[in-house]
């Protein structure tokens, strides 16, 4: 190689020397000059090559040059990634990389602009032969608005839905003891088909779910590049926490589903640990310590399969953590700081852990332990749902019951960011139903404005339709009714539901003032 080198260079045909002699080498450092080994002698911004004078600035502004091509590597400009996640059947034994050489084509064929959050119709893929036989169905997942096909990279994420139920694991450290048969925690096959579509069900300010995402995403890249756990830590455990109702735990279960099948490439199979926090006090005084830790032993266990993520979600952990002080000023039992010292210990042996991810939530973050607080990599305020997340949750509610042909025209609903445009003459070649729509979106706009002053929650915005159905359509032409009647009942819910929580407010108020002593 070294005398392919030589021949190669622009120089003179070098004349083999004898290595400089090392007298000579210190004689040349006096003298400002920097003799080598091999006869190459720098002196200054020169250098002498077998008599030759070689300007030693043009190789560094060749190593320079290598370099900042190195660092051009990296701001070359990114091609927009789209998420396709394609759900195989049942009895389909194909490969992943079969089913994409065949789908990119397709997609690109079928689309010139990739639509976000859309199904892509069967009678696009349904005639290609390997995708007719083995695929359920095709889903666009999140992508920015303006994707164009032939420019996208398309990430296909194929994966199989389990429907096996779930499995328990029970409590008791004797399973002779009554509580061996409480449920300490279940068990969830991933991908399920039981969370299907709840991902896109939530809807949150500020990019929650993204930032989420994002979070896995960099902690998997860290972890598969083997970067010194020991310089740069993350302990994997994820805090959610906010008022009760804002959807924390469907918040869990929809990114241990999205997870699963987005490491697919990684993880053949996934586990969703459900642990019941209150399951975990034992009737005997310092068995709950115990309890946690062999709760976490069983989840260890699951961990040992280096194939299979785990994420093991814990709801309302302030129950299992609540704050030492209390414990150590004597106001709790010094069981329940067992129990705080417990979950701490078995969180610290679980980060080392590639395949194990915790999600916790709390709707009192106050009472938790200020060191569990501490071992959260993220602690994400989960708040109520602002006015364009309940106008879409009405919307995709209403829609639902277009589907079931109960709310005919609900399909025609505008999109929030058309609906927050000011009313205008709407065009004579509109349909009427169409047209019906658009008044109808205004209206749900208004409803969902008063939802958003009341603090009305996500898991009360969906039971608004079935409220305002039974008290005000359900003896109308066999339970169906026009989107205008549909406007008129969820907005009556709506005012049932602030009086109705006025009167508990007065209850409550009556019964403060009758418990208070008499002066």
């Amino acid at each position: 190689m070294r005398q392919r080198a030589l021949h190669s260079s622009p120089l003179k045909s070098p004349v083999k020397q004898e290595p400089a002699d090392p007298v000579d080498i210190d004689m040349a450092i006096q003298h400002g000059r920097r003799t080598a080994p091999n006869g190459i002698h720098r002196k200054g911004h020169s250098d002498e090559f077998d008599g030759e004078e070689v300007d030693m600035s043009m190789l560094d502004d060749e190593d320079e040059e290598s370099d900042s091509d190195d660092d051009d590597d990296y701001d070359q400009p990114i091609a927009p990634v789209v998420h396709v996640e394609v759900r195989l059947s049942d009895d389909s034994r194909v490969i992943g990389s079969v089913i994409e050489s065949n789908l990119l084509p397709m997609l690109r064929q079928a689309y010139e602009w990739v639509p976000p959050a859309t199904f892509v119709p069967e009678r696009y893929w349904a005639d290609i032969p390997i995708l007719g036989r083995n695929v359920a169905q095709i889903y666009i997942a999140e992508c920015d608005a303006s994707v164009e096909a032939v420019t996208a990279d398309f990430r296909i994420h194929t994966y199989r839905a389990s429907d096996r139920p779930v499995t328990h694991i029970t409590g008791g450290l004797d399973e002779d003891e009554d509580d061996s048969r409480t449920s300490a925690a279940t068990i969830c096959e991933l991908p399920s088909r039981l969370h299907e579509g709840l991902w896109d069900s939530l809807v949150y300010p500020d990019d929650i779910k993204e930032k989420l995402l994002t979070y896995i995403h960099s902690t998997s890249l860290f972890a598969e590049n083997e970067v010194d756990f020991n310089v740069i830590s993350w302990n994997r455990l994820i805090l959610l926490y906010g008022p009760p109702g804002t959807g924390k735990t469907s918040l869990c279960r929809a990114l241990a589903q999205k997870l699963s099948i987005r490491m697919s490439e990684t993880y053949s199979r996934g586990q969703l640990v459900e642990i019941n926090s209150h399951s975990l006090f034992s009737k005997w005084f310092s068995e709950s310590g115990k309890l946690v830790q062999k709760l976490f032993d069983d989840v260890t266990d699951l961990a040992e399969d280096d194939e299979c993520l785990v994420v093991v979600m814990i709801d309302e952990v302030e129950s299992l953590t609540a704050a030492r002080l209390g414990a150590m000023n004597g106001n709790e039992p010094s069981d329940a700081l067992r129990v705080v010292n417990a979950l701490l210990t078995q969180l610290d042996k679980l980060k080392s852990r590639k395949n194990v991810l915790v999600m916790t939530t709390s709707n009192l973050a106050g009472s938790i332990d200020s060191a569990f607080v501490d071992r959260a990599d993220i602690k994400q305020y989960v708040g109520l749902p602002p006015v364009a997340a309940i106008y879409w949750i009405l919307s995709s509610c209403l829609q639902a019951l277009g589907d079931a042909d109960l709310a005919p025209g609900a399909k025609h609903l505008l999109k929030w960011s058309d609906c927050i445009l000011a009313r205008g003459v709407l065009p004579l070649s509109e349909k009427k139903r169409v047209n019906r729509a658009r008044e109808a979106s205004y209206k749900l706009r208004e409803i969902a404005e008063r939802c958003h002053e009341l603090e009305l929650s996500g898991r009360f915005l969906r039971k608004v339709p079935v409220m305002a159905h039974a008290r005000y359509l359900a003896g109308r032409a066999g339970g169906r009714a026009s989107l205008d009647r549909w406007m008129e009942a969820l907005g009556k819910a709506v005012e049932d539901e602030r009086l109705a929580r006025e009167l508990v407010n007065q209850a409550e108020g009556k019964h403060s003032v009758k418990s208070k002593p008499q002066a």
